[in-house]
């Protein structure tokens, strides 16, 4: 007689697994079983945890219990794949980008040019460099989020299976805090606001360009003028207040302000002339996130070596960088951020005297007009008429009498 029932397996969640997906479980742990195979158990209902019926996308937690069939062919584990091996040179790059490491993270500083993940063509990412990054750890480390190739800065790795799935369910609910620095094309006339523009993958890009449009998913971002070359660039930080490919770019060239060496969204006019590198200008300079075993990190990120160059091409000073957009409220700024305010006022100063220097008289000093409006220019005479001429104060002859 056979048997009606298929026979049963199970496991209990360990703490590593804690908030991974079901399916994801079933890779790890019961490597080569076919995900349709997992589909039809969850719609059968031989799938449960801790005895309630459960569908392959479940989130589950340490201390649960699994119960599956067991396959009736035990299946074959796929061979693991193969990847380049890496070099010296190569674990020498991944380590030198690291600028934090715990028992649950490591942040790199990405350079600019070097993907996140592989692709077509894209040998050398970020994700091919994590065997090197796994040091004592009990597994590979994992990627997160991302960062576009050419945009640098703070790229966050969990170290474990329980931290991959706190940092991602941190960046899905946005209480993670990026905060980018960027030098972009010309001023805004508002030096501080928000971009409230819907994004949507542009048709015929084939999903690798987004463009504003009315149909497209909710955007915003927040930015903050910290400094301005004349009217030619700024350099500016923002803060993505919602997470859309491309986002920053697409915002600031939206705006007529397109990052400088973004040609991608700002064309040719997303280039400045002189010394100014060709290259991206976005930079994650600081991540702030919740820690799973408490506490957050907090870490910035030195700009790579081309965009120190272009702050300093343009005359930027670095120190303004310090104050954020939300950092007001926390106190009192530190003495050096209050020293590189009163040198940026000081610059200002120095360039309304030098607009003024033209307009001088013999009496008026070269602080009249600082912080002050223009005074108006007098018109000029109308031709034929005398200029600040007084009516005349002659009196009219008296007029004789009328006879009577």
């Amino acid at each position: 007689m056979s048997e009606t029932k298929a026979k049963l397996d199970g496991a209990t969640i360990a703490e590593e697994d804690d908030g991974i997906r079901l399916d994801r479980w079933f890779k790890r742990h019961r490597e080569g079983t076919p995900h349709a195979l997992l589909a039809r158990w969850a719609r059968s209902g031989q799938l449960t945890l801790d005895g309630k019926k459960a569908d392959v996308s479940d989130r589950i937690a340490a201390g649960q219990k699994l119960v599956m069939p067991t396959p009736p062919v035990e299946a074959e584990p796929r061979p693991a794949r193969k990847g380049r091996p890496l070099t010296d040179a190569d674990v020498e790059l991944a380590t030198g980008m690291v600028i934090h490491r715990d028992a649950s993270a490591i942040v790199l500083n990405k350079l600019p040019g070097l993907a996140t993940q592989g692709g077509t063509k894209t040998e050398s990412h970020v994700d091919g460099l994590l065997d090197a990054l796994k040091y004592d750890g009990p597994t590979r480390p994992k990627l997160v989020h991302r960062l576009d190739k050419d945009t640098s800065g703070a790229l966050l790795i969990a170290r474990t299976p329980r931290a991959a799935a706190y940092f991602a369910k941190s960046f899905s609910n946005r209480s993670a805090r990026k905060t980018y620095w960027a030098i972009i094309v010309g001023v805004p006339d508002i030096q501080q606001g928000e971009i409230d523009l819907p994004l949507a993958k542009q048709p015929g890009s084939g999903g690798e360009k987004m463009h504003v449009h009315d149909s497209g998913l909710a955007s915003k971002t927040r930015y903050r003028v910290i400094e301005r070359a004349g009217n030619s660039a700024a350099w500016v930080e923002l803060q993505p207040l919602t997470g859309r490919t491309h986002q920053l770019r697409v915002h600031m060239a939206a705006i007529g302000h397109p990052i400088v060496g973004d040609g991608k969204y700002g064309g040719k006019g997303a280039f400045l002339t002189g010394t100014i590198s060709r290259k991206m200008h976005l930079h994650s300079r600081r991540l702030r996130i919740d820690h799973p075993d408490g506490g957050a990190i907090d870490v910035h990120a030195d700009v790579p070596e081309h965009f120190a160059a272009s702050l300093d091409a343009l005359g930027f000073d670095r120190l303004l960088g310090d104050v954020g957009i939300d950092d007001a409220a926390k106190g009192p700024p530190a003495k050096a951020v209050e020293k590189a305010a009163a040198k940026a006022h000081s610059k200002q100063i120095r360039k309304a005297r030098r607009g003024e220097r033209r307009g001088r008289t013999a009496t008026s000093k070269p602080t009249d007009h600082v912080g002050k409006p223009k005074p108006k220019a007098k018109p000029k005479p109308k031709p034929g008429k005398p200029a600040d001429k007084k009516p005349s104060a002659r009196k009219h002859p008296a007029r004789p009498p009328k006879a009577g």
